[in-house]
This record gives C-alpha cells, sequence and structure tokens, in this order.
C-alpha cells in the first residue's frame, strides 16, 4: 500500500453516535472526545443527528455503548434510504461497545447488508479510516460517470467485450456510443498551426500538428459528450488522417482523464477505477514476453500518459511507421498490475517491480520490464487471461484495489 498517498488523504470523514440512554452523556462525551482524538484523523462529530448520513466521503458510526442495538435497528430504514453503502461501526470497546457492535453487524449480515466493525489499536483504526475514506470516495466518483466508446473495439479484440447493464448496476458508470465519424468531423474542424521544433527527425516534426488536431478535436468530443474518459478506435485514424492518437492520449491521461486506446472497454473501466481510487494515470499496454521462471515480464506500447514519467521521446507508431508515437521512461521501483473483466465477473491484480525502462527498435515504443513479486502470477497470463491489455501504475496498490472492488461486490 501506498503510505505516502494516505497522509495526502484530506476526505471529508463525518462520524455519529449511537449512545444507550442509560449512561452519562458527560462521562461518554469526555470518554469520546479522548478516543476520537487519539485516532488523529480530521472528522466532524455529527452526534446523534442523522440527517445528512452518507454525504460526506466516509460515514462512520461510533457506537459509544452498549445497549445500543435496538436503537440502531430502529434508524436503519431511514440510514438505507440515504446511502447504499456498506456500514462501518467505530467502536473503543469501552461500555461494552464492542459486543453491541457484533450484535449490530450479525444483525446486517443476517439481511444481507454489508458491514464492517472498526476496532483496534488507535494507529490501526487510523490507517484503517483512510483506507475506507478512499474506497469510498472512489465510490462517489465512479456513479454518474460517462465514458465514451469513440468508434467500435478494434476488430482483434474478440475478448473485450462489456456488459453495459453490469457496468451501470455495480459500478455506476454510463457507457456512451459515439460514432467514429464525430471525431473525423471534429478533426476537420481544427486548424493547423505551426509548432516549435520537438525533435530533429523530420517527419515526425511533420506529424505534430496533425498529432494535436487529433488532441484538440477529442477535447472537443469529451466536452460535448461531457465525459470523464473514452476508449478510441485509434487503428481507424491511420487510413482516416494518416497519423494516430498516441499524443492527444498521453495529454488528455496527464489532464486528468481517461483515454485508453483501440476501443478497449475493458481497460477503460480498469483505468477509470485506478483513477477514481488513487488519482493516477494508468498505462495501457500489452505483454510482449513473459519469463515465468523469474516473474519478469516486458508490457509496451505506443503511448503513455505524460504524468507518469520522467522523460519521453517522439517516435513513430511501431507498427504503422507513421504519425507520432511516445517513448516513455517511468520511474524505476514499485508496480501494481490490474485488469477489470468487461463483465465484472473477475479480476487481476499483481505487485511488481519496474527493474528497467528499455527501448527495443520490434516493439511498441514504450517498454517497462516487471519483474512480478510472486512469479507464480505469471502462470495468469498463459492460462487464464482477462484480454491483452492490462494498466500498469506506480506504488503497490494491490490491498487498495481488492478494498474497492470488494466494496462493490467484485
Amino acid at each position: 500500500m501506498q503510505l505516502d498517498l494516505l497522509k495526502r488523504i484530506n476526505n471529508m470523514i463525518a462520524v455519529y453516535t449511537l449512545t444507550s440512554e442509560l449512561h452519562d452523556e458527560k462521562a461518554v462525551s469526555a470518554v469520546t472526545q479522548e478516543f476520537l482524538e487519539s485516532i488523529g484523523v480530521v472528522y466532524d462529530l455529527k452526534g446523534n443527528d442523522y440527517s445528512d448520513y452518507g454525504t460526506a466521503d466516509l460515514s462512520l458510526i461510533y457506537v459509544r455503548t452498549g445497549g445500543t442495538e435496538g436503537l440502531f435497528r430502529r434508524l436503519l430504514p431511514e440510514l438505507q434510504t440515504r446511502s447504499r453503502r456498506p456500514f462501518y461501526l467505530l467502536t473503543s470497546g469501552k461500555s461494552n461497545s464492542l459486543a453491541a457492535s457484533m450484535e449490530i453487524l450479525s444483525y446486517l449480515r443476517q439481511r444481507d447488508i454489508p458491514g464492517e466493525i472498526i476496532h483496534g489499536k488507535a494507529s490501526y483504526i487510523a490507517q484503517r479510516i483512510q483506507i475506507l475514506s478512499l474506497i469510498e470516495r472512489a465510490c462517489r466518483r465512479l456513479q454518474g460517470a460517462r465514458l465514451g466508446i469513440i468508434g467500435e473495439p478494434s476488430d482483434w479484440l474478440i475478448s473485450s467485450d462489456a456488459d453495459k447493464k453490469a457496468v451501470m448496476e455495480c459500478l455506476g458508470i454510463e457507457l456512451v456510443d459515439i460514432p467514429m465519424q464525430t471525431l473525423l468531423d471534429a478533426i476537420g474542424k481544427q486548424s493547423e498551426g505551426t509548432v516549435q521544433a520537438l525533435t530533429g527527425n523530420a517527419s515526425i516534426q511533420q506529424a505534430i500538428p496533425g498529432a494535436l488536431r487529433i488532441y484538440e478535436a477529442l477535447k472537443e468530443v469529451v466536452g460535448t459528450n461531457r465525459l470523464q474518459g473514452f476508449t478510441l478506435r485509434c487503428f481507424d485514424l491511420l487510413t482516416a488522417v494518416k497519423n494516430t492518437g498516441c499524443m492527444a492520449l498521453a495529454k488528455l491521461n496527464a489532464e486528468g482523464y481517461v483515454a485508453g486506446c483501440e476501443g478497449d472497454v475493458p481497460t477503460m473501466l480498469s483505468m477509470m477505477v485506478v483513477r477514481s481510487l488513487l488519482g493516477l494515470s494508468g498505462f495501457q499496454a500489452n505483454p510482449s514476453s513473459i519469463n515465468p521462471e523469474t516473474g519478469e515480464m516486458v508490457f509496451a506500447h505506443c503511448t503513455i500518459p505524460f504524468d507518469m514519467v520522467e522523460g519521453y521521446e517522439l517516435d513513430t507508431h511501431f507498427e504503422s511507421g507513421i504519425g507520432v508515437g511516445i517513448r516513455g521512461y517511468m520511474k524505476e521501483g514499485a508496480v501494481t498490475v490490474f485488469k477489470l473483466s468487461g463483465d465484472l465477473s473477475r479480476y487481476f491484480v499483481a505487485e511488481g517491480t519496474l527493474v528497467r525502462n528499455q527501448a527495443n527498435p520490434d516493439l511498441c515504443r514504450t517498454q517497462l520490464v516487471i519483474e512480478l513479486s510472486d512469479k507464480s502470477q505469471t502462470d495468469y497470463f498463459m492460462r487464464n487471461p482477462i484480454g491483452n491489455h492490462h494498466v500498469i501504475m506506480p506504488g503497490y496498490q494491490r490491498d487498495l484495489i481488492v478494498g474497492l472492488l470488494g466494496s462493490l461486490g467484485l
């Protein structure tokens, strides 16, 4: 897990209380203040006023005493109308609060309502609250998102369909079909200005203005359709406008959009999960070689988000030899590999180390050599892969991804 990421969290955490009428409020309030301050997270204490329950990034129910089970049962119908997320029961363990929390959670489980007791040392509670606030904020970001499919998935992506109904019901994401002609029309309206020299290669420099027209056109399509991201049937651009979308996707991802290649919808969804949870871009790439004995793999593609690299070079697109491709150099160190299936029935996530960048001429331009922490996970790629593209992100993020997907019932 990325501890530096947790330290940067500034989410709104609301704490609601459950207290038995048999306990002295003054004494309980003193214990409450001491307990919450010991955790060391910023919170908004709501007390027993649940009128805005579910509106914060994370809503906690602090079970302060025993004898609160019946009170929670009476509150439950109202709380369920305000939020469909799991119930998080915070408890110090004092005044029989842990026992009450267990009875409440058992009641929820009997009704197939998800929940969790948050209890332990202050340091554990603080970290768990921070993780849950990231997960809950990500769920809110996913709800109502619109992602475009510009053109259909590329013809070779024969296993990369998506179940639009499941995506809407589970993730809250609307998938919007946008004809390729819409983008081509937008490209045709863009003016092609002069661009300062970005490379010494004359053919690549000549292609840059056209690549930037594609970028401006994609921004227009995104704005018109109110999209948070898209995946593009980019190979059609090779014949239609004699250029590539590689530079446009590198720029748009760095600007905070999800911008995927080849009309690959499951990979776009995977990138959206990463963006919503971590606020990070993801690198869409396909494995080019695997060493099962060492766990070393090469992932490659002709574009990478500009905010993921320490530096980059411009080249042509690998397969066609035209347009503008990106050879990016990502910082070596911890990484996570992730893929969610289009029907949301399964996912793959593995941690590893980026051991080096390479620039072989016979591969897509950006090439990352990654050594998986568990070399046995290479078996997944050769026996039961979820398509060919996977998403690479910096840091060890497995626990956060698994936590988010688990909270969504995946």
